[in-house]
């Protein structure tokens, strides 16, 4: 059986899904044009140098065949794409698709108005929260309303409250000034407040600095998000008596549901060292799952083309550890839950449609097509562990193809 490592590279679409127009989407494709603006030099910057991306690695796996971009060597890994159900392009919608349950429901969204919120759902969090009140109230990228409203902030012991395309609210404030634990119980009150609207996540934005240019987000956010309406894969994995090991902010997407424990990293190498840690303290039969966040909010939501570049390679330079951690049996699945293309306007996720890769020993290489829902990621993982098959998806790993060449693939 061995162990099932499922990994989120947040937002690494690789291109429109079919329903991006309903989206304002049409022609995203976020992995796509990277590569492209870096083919051409236009991603040059003193961490990326000029040529094409360096990702021999997810190249071998079959990354560019399950783009449809040519070139690349023969595919040795188990290689495809997958197109979401669920309504929207959260971040919750596609983490829970892939653990089997698509959402079946519209979220609740604030609009482009400022102020976006309704004054009676400010009146309540203010009242309740004993706050002289609040900074931000409209739609905005994190790093632009911290730096514009971060001294005001400060100054008056106002927090700062924004959302964006997402269903969310998004409370952002400083660690000291304001104070980490007091966000977290505000954030806890705004869940409260805003169940009513069905939006999906309150996200706890803490920052430190003392100016608009030192102000920093560190890596003690925290979302507040539903529970799943549904038991997902990781759920079965604990009803199975094995463990679920969450990286990063897995079990905050969750809301800690069908979670053993969670083992955090402030940033994307930091969280393969964490990655790499639960790997190798867990056993048969666990469920080893992990996001990588700084893709979607470092570089995909600031409209970071080089930054993304240079992210990639280095996420991809790190992958032979990942396997040579591995044990017979294991399998390792790479993944996404949405698109941000960081050339595409504006600052928002886009629709599109998510690679799926495979690796691991005794794993073949195999072409899984265009998969019509990330539930089948799911159910491919809850095969691999020999649960139960669930009720949405397909297990691709019991699909047979021409393209399995079956037996011990050696290594990348």
């Amino acid at each position: 059986m061995g162990r099932a490592i499922l990994i989120v590279l947040d937002s690494f679409g690789i291109g429109q899904a079919p329903d991006a127009a309903d989206y304002g989407d049409a022609g995203a494709d976020t992995f796509g044009h990277i590569h492209a603006a870096a083919l051409a030099g236009r991603a040059d910057r003193e961490a990326l140098r000029h040529g094409p991306l360096r990702l021999p690695f997810l190249e071998r796996l079959g990354l560019l065949a399950a783009a449809d971009i040519a070139g690349g060597p023969e595919p040795r890994g188990l290689h495809g794409a997958a197109r979401e159900v669920s309504r929207g392009k959260d971040t919750p919608s596609g983490h829970w698709e892939i653990a089997g349950v698509p959402v079946p429901f519209d979220w609740g969204y604030f609009p482009r108005t400022v102020p976006c919120f309704p004054p009676a759902l400010i009146e309540a969090i203010v009242r309740e929260a004993g706050l002289p009140g609040i900074l931000g109230d409209r739609h905005a990228s994190g790093t632009e309303i911290i730096a514009s409203e971060g001294e005001a902030s400060i100054r008056t012991g106002r927090p700062i409250l924004y959302t964006s395309a997402d269903s969310v609210l998004q409370i952002a404030a400083h660690e000291t000034a304001f104070g980490l634990d007091r966000l977290y119980a505000l954030c806890e009150i705004a869940r409260r407040h805003v169940d009513a609207l069905n939006i999906g996540r309150v996200i706890a934005r803490p920052f430190v600095g003392e100016t608009a240019e030192t102000f920093r987000r560190t890596g003690n956010r925290r979302d507040y998000a539903v529970p799943p309406p549904e038991p997902t894969v990781l759920d079965r994995t604990l009803e199975a008596g094995a463990r679920v090991i969450a990286v990063g902010k897995i079990g905050d997407i969750f809301a800690h549901r069908g979670i053993s424990e969670v083992r955090k990293g402030d940033g994307n190498m930091a969280l393969f060292d964490a990655l790499l840690g639960a790997v190798g303290y867990a056993a048969d039969g666990d469920l080893v799952f992990a996001n990588f966040v700084d893709f979607d909010t470092i570089h995909g939501h600031r409209r970071d083309v080089a930054g993304y570049a240079a992210e990639l390679e280095a996420f991809d330079r790190r992958l032979p550890e990942l396997e040579a951690a591995l044990r017979p049996g294991d399998l390792v699945i790479l993944t996404a839950d949405h698109g941000c293309d960081p050339t595409f306007p504006g600052t928002d996720h886009t629709r599109e449609r998510v690679p799926v890769l495979g690796f691991g020993p005794g794993v073949g290489a195999r072409a899984i097509g265009v998969r019509p829902t990330f539930a089948d990621i799911g159910e491919s993982v809850a095969a691999h562990l020999g649960l139960p098959p669930g009720p949405h998806g397909t297990s691709f790993l019991a699909t047979p193809s021409r393209f399995d060449l079956g037996g011990t693939v050696p290594r990348l």
